[in-house]
């Protein structure tokens, strides 16, 4: 199992020794760096990310400011010089917390932890096997928990640090990334079509070009995804010949 990792640190030099000790670490993979918490947010719209080295003195928001302003995040390892953080880190449930410097052997220590996380969490319980599958999310909006039927959600539309939610009744906004609302939904239902579009794939009525036809809506399917979004959706039932 490979784990793809980000770094957000604003000290070049920090954010060169993490890039080294990911080089000698066979199972992450960098797939970028910010300097600060808002940069990253692009980062995480446009990637997998299963891990976050995440520093905590940053300007304009700080890794304790970054942790506490979503729910969906994924996995953190901490990476500061101040040790008095650690607590604050641990209450925000992170994987790990590295006090600067830190060695090679330490970095491998925190990182195995992160993928052991990711193996449990991977594995399915009995009971999660025996359970039907749910018809159905709960979301965050507006101060209140919404219940969103898979059947009734027509498309999601990600705009920078949040979501629109387009269903059959109303439209919902939520502050999540594009992965993180993907995460809520099934893979068999559900199908990213651009960086910033996932459509339920039952309610497109038409392809045409590179458009699909959603309740007379029309979405632009990204360059990138074109070829395996067209393979998906002509194995389907409904665009079989």
């Amino acid at each position: 199992m490979k784990l793809n990792c980000i770094i957000i640190d604003d000290e070049p030099i920090a954010r060169k020794l993490l890039q080294e000790y990911l080089e000698e670490t066979d199972f992450l993979v960098l797939a970028g760096t910010a300097e600060n918490p808002v940069k990253a947010t692009a980062l995480l719209n446009d990637n997998e990310v299963d891990l976050i080295f995440l520093d905590i003195n940053m300007p304009k928001m700080n890794g304790l400011q970054f942790l506490r302003s979503t729910n969906i995040l994924p996995m953190v390892i901490m990476t500061t010089a101040y040790g008095q953080y650690a607590l604050d880190g641990f209450e925000l449930s992170v994987v790990d917390y590295l006090v600067k410097p830190f060695s090679l052997a330490r970095f491998l220590k925190a990182a195995q932890k992160a993928l052991e996380l990711k193996t449990l969490r991977n594995k399915p319980s009995s009971a999660e096997k025996e359970k039907p599958a749910a018809d159905h999310f709960f979301v965050k909006c507006d101060g209140k928990i919404e219940r969103v039927a898979y059947n009734d959600l027509l498309y999601v539309e990600a705009m920078a640090n949040y979501v629109t939610l387009y269903t059959t009744g109303k439209k919902l906004v939520a502050y999540l990334t594009i992965k993180g609302i993907e995460e809520k939904l099934p893979a068999d239902k559900f199908l990213k079509v651009h960086k910033s579009y996932i459509v339920n794939t039952d309610k497109i009525k038409t392809i045409e070009g590179n458009m699909l036809n959603i309740e007379g809506t029309k979405i632009t399917v990204g360059q990138s995804f074109y070829e395996p979004v067209l393979d998906r959706l002509l194995k389907d039932k409904l665009f079989k010949r």
